[in-house]
């Protein structure tokens, strides 16, 4: 299989895949694409909150298939970093990387972006609101998932780096995944 330069960033709620993906696309000019971002817009576009999107996902598989053909057609792009639960099963030939964080700091890392930039179709009035939230999420998510594709979400097998977020800053994220690209891509 031929290396791709993509690089699919996936990981757990507020670990930062944003963050990470639009840094190092940014540091290595790649373009970057969020499928966040994108089922956040489906979500506006139908005035629901990010949970209640994740609801109707379940019943409504057009939701998931419309993400993930977005994501399927990235296959043959150069020089892309996304940030998406599942674009790292989509392009296999990716730099595939995974960003864990334990849930109680993600809810407090979420909690604490929705307060001071807000985010697109979440709201929340505490850190144990979102704490709440993140365990629906994730439950939907992996549910959805694995009946759709067959893939569980939260196994980091096929995974080409594993950071923990919670000890790492963004930056020496950043630095991790861009070092370790480029070691992978040159092998």
């Amino acid at each position: 299989m031929a290396k791709k330069s993509i690089i699919t960033i996936a990981g757990s709620q507020g670990s930062g895949k944003s963050s990470t993906a639009k840094l190092a696309a940014k540091k290595l000019s790649f373009k970057h694409f969020s499928s966040g971002d994108l089922f956040r817009e489906i979500a506006k576009e139908r005035d629901l909150s990010i949970e209640a999107m994740n609801w109707t996902a379940e019943e409504q598989k057009e939701i998931d298939y419309q993400v993930d053909e977005r994501l399927r057609s990235l296959k043959d792009e150069k020089d892309l970093v996304i940030d998406s639960r599942l674009a790292f099963h989509w392009i296999p030939d990716s730099f595939k990387v995974y960003l864990e964080l334990d849930p109680d700091t993600a809810a407090e890392r979420i909690f604490n972006h929705i307060k001071n930039q807000g985010r697109v179709s979440q709201t929340a009035a505490s850190v144990e609101e979102v704490r709440r939230n993140i365990d629906i999420r994730v439950e939907s998510e992996r549910k959805r998932y694995a009946s759709l594709y067959s893939v569980d979400v939260t196994n980091t097998t096929p995974f080409d780096l594993i950071i923990d977020t919670r000890v790492n800053a963004l930056d020496e994220v950043v630095g991790l995944v861009i070092e370790n690209y480029k070691l992978w891509r040159d092998r």
